[in-house]
């Protein structure tokens, strides 16, 4: 007996291994087996069992690690297009399906109550409020893409706080009562408390689980329960749209919009085109929803290619909360210059605190300071390998580069001229933390961002600790402002609207306005008004003055007119290269070759290459990188492109090349 395996490495080879006769019965399509790789041993996924091999000397399997095949039905049409899209290889859109670390067992069950399931929908544990208007005319919309026999996609624009989420949960009822299976894809693994909560009283024990979180024993549960059927409802991060679902029927993304459902590894794969592609192999829906949809998302839908759900309201009536500006060019020229909050955001927490309310203060970005400086020679201290400042975390006193986590204890002076003392310049959450802690002595103050969240259940213990009002300031990196929903908050502070905007991206200006929105949403969502301040240098700025009227329309109109007279997306495609090495002059004359060779060969094409140019980050982990931007109106025919001119294993003239399609 012969298995044809592939394996998670950037070739469109297959390799031919003999089964062992005990492994006979255990070897089928798409398990995953461990063989012998060159000097090591490697996992792969068996793709087909040959009847012949044109090799005489084939090595043996050494050992199957699934009871069952891990991929099957749309799923492996689902990592051809995959490989095709993204310019990867089958073996590496199969790995990115199945978690490396999977152990389970078919057959188990999990440990916690199981829900009764009649005629295949879930008995409800909580009856569901009643629609608002808007609502019900969204679930019209909603019903004609679940009934559709070709895979429909719905954009939900829905203002924070208008009952996007109840829309999701009818839609998934609708479709579990009709013994199909559904997939809700959260952002943000700071929403999964919240999420589950609300899927589970709504749906009890029919719900699964899948984030990064997860122990590998909760992971091979998961699976193992969505796999055979008893768990319908899978809800969580980017991976779970390759959910081992059998009868999908629907696709949700909540929060459509958020970068962090573009994987930032090979594959790169978007998790809302994924989930596209998937629905249309096996003719389910998909449900995207957001206050503030992507352009491309929202384009789309003008277009008439993607439905269009409009709710403009909140719930019971509530007023989206006034947004006031606070110009930092003015407040930096009193007494408070440097100082992180101003004037006026200082007075309204202290009001609000003084009314027993809570409040949520939003800096994106992490640490005490941003760079330590030398006064005397301007010096900054850089990462040993990264081309990017360390930031000082007062907390351990240790600077700390971001990218590559290299960590080394504070200096106190300049080690280049050894002159002068280090100064500690830009803001982070704990030196707003620090801030809040000298102005409000005796408050619950609590931070939320990657530093403070890294124990396993760090998440659903800020969560209740948030909804039982035990915390009274909570102040966090952007995690706060994905989706979150707590009444008592009725202030809600930005204390810089512009770390998004002085970034080199066409997209800062859509990050911006999809922030601060998202943030702004968060304030007023209980009985008592909300109230949102927001700090920056550039009130003037499009995306800033959208923002302070809740205008979503004002700012696409903006942001599109822009994004056309530049040909970017969505009016153009764009695929980005990045070529790697440890010597600049190879990766420089690599990348000038390449970009040349793309430049001939696709100029007949409608195709444009930009670049080369130094990466945003030149270098990255001792690797010097440039990079560069073919844009053409074809994914497909540009993606065959690159295969056809990059060298096998993705290289050219030795040196490794990354490819990213529709790259954030």
């Amino acid at each position: 007996m012969l298995a044809e395996v592939v394996f998670n490495l950037p070739s469109d080879h297959t390799f031919t291994y003999t089964v062992p006769g005990p492994l006979e019965g255990a070897v089928a399509r798409g398990v995953r087996v461990l063989a012998p790789f060159g000097p090591r041993e490697r996992t792969g996924i068996v793709v087909s069992l040959p009847s012949k091999s044109p090799l005489a000397a084939l090595k043996p399997i050494r050992r199957v690690l699934d009871p069952a095949p891990v991929i099957e039905g749309e799923r492996w049409a689902l990592a051809e297009w995959m490989a095709a899209y993204y310019g990867c290889s089958v073996g590496e859109a199969l790995a990115a399906m199945v978690p490396s670390a999977l152990r389970w067992k078919s057959g188990t069950a999990t440990d916690f109550p199981k829900t009764e399931i009649i005629g295949g929908c879930p008995q409800l544990e909580e009856t569901p409020p009643e629609l608002t208007p808007e609502q019900r005319n969204a679930m019209v919309v909603i019903d004609a893409a679940l009934a559709s026999a070709a895979s429909r996609t719905v954009l939900i624009h829905g203002v924070t706080g208008s009952g996007k989420t109840e829309l999701y949960l009818r839609a998934i009822a609708r479709v579990v009562a009709r013994g199909g299976s559904a997939i809700c894809l959260i952002p943000e693994i700071a929403l999964t408390p919240q999420t589950t909560e609300r899927f589970r009283r709504r749906f009890g024990s029919a719900v699964a689980l899948w984030h990064s979180r997860m122990t590998d024993r909760q992971r091979g549960q998961a699976w193992a329960d969505i796999a055979a059927g008893r768990c319908p409802i899978v809800v969580g991060a980017r991976s779970a749209v390759f959910a081992p679902v059998a009868r999908l029927g629907l696709i949700v993304i909540d929060e459509e919009h958020e970068a962090t459902y573009k994987q930032d590894e090979t594959p790169r794969y978007h998790a809302r085109d994924v989930a596209r592609e998937r629905a249309r192999l096996c003719g389910a829906a998909v449900l995207l929803g957001s206050a503030t949809p992507s352009i491309e998302s929202y384009h789309a839908a003008r277009q008439g290619v993607y439905g269009l759900a409009t709710l403009a309201e909140r719930v019971h009536g509530r007023p989206l909360p006034p947004v006031e500006l606070i110009d930092l060019r003015e407040e930096t020229a009193g007494s408070r210059r440097g100082a992180p909050l101003s004037g006026p955001l200082s007075r309204a927490l202290e009001q609000t605190l003084a009314r027993g309310e809570q409040a949520m203060l939003l800096l994106n970005r992490r640490g005490f300071a941003r760079v330590m400086q030398c006064h005397a020679c301007g010096a900054a201290v850089r990462c040993r390998d990264c081309a990017v400042p360390l930031i000082y975390h007062a907390e351990t006193r240790q600077l700390r580069c971001h990218y590559c986590n290299f960590t080394q204890d504070l200096v106190e002076t300049c080690p280049a001229c050894k002159k002068d003392y280090l100064r500690a310049r830009g803001t982070g959450t704990e030196r707003v933390e620090s801030e809040l802690h000298r102005l409000f002595p005796g408050q619950a103050i609590s931070r939320m961002d990657r530093d403070t969240t890294k124990a396993r259940d760090s998440h659903d213990k800020l969560y209740e600790a948030i909804k039982a009002r035990d915390i009274e300031v909570v102040v966090g990196t952007q995690m706060i402002a994905k989706g979150l929903d707590f009444p008592g908050v009725t202030l809600v502070g930005v204390v810089s609207a512009d770390t998004e905007l002085n970034l080199p991206d066409f997209r800062a200006g859509e990050r911006t306005f999809s922030l601060l929105t998202q943030m702004a949403g968060r304030a007023g969502r209980g009985d008592r008004p909300g109230r949102v301040l927001v700090q920056t240098y550039c009130p003037d700025h499009y995306a800033i003055r959208a923002a302070k009227t809740h205008d979503y329309a004002a700012f696409f109109a903006d942001e599109v007119r822009m994004r056309e007279d530049l040909g970017l997306p969505p009016f153009k495609r764009l695929v980005e290269l990045t070529v790697s090495g440890f010597s600049t002059p190879k990766v420089v004359t690599a990348a000038e070759a390449l970009a040349q060779r793309l430049r001939d060969a696709g100029a007949k094409h409608g195709m444009h290459v930009l670049g080369p140019a130094p990466h945003r980050i030149p270098r990255l982990r001792r690797r010097y990188r440039m990079r560069m931007v073919l844009k053409g109106e074809d994914v497909p025919a540009m993606v065959r492109l690159i295969r056809r001119t990059l060298q096998p294993g993705r290289r050219f003239a030795g040196v490794p090349v990354t490819v990213d399609v529709d790259p954030l």
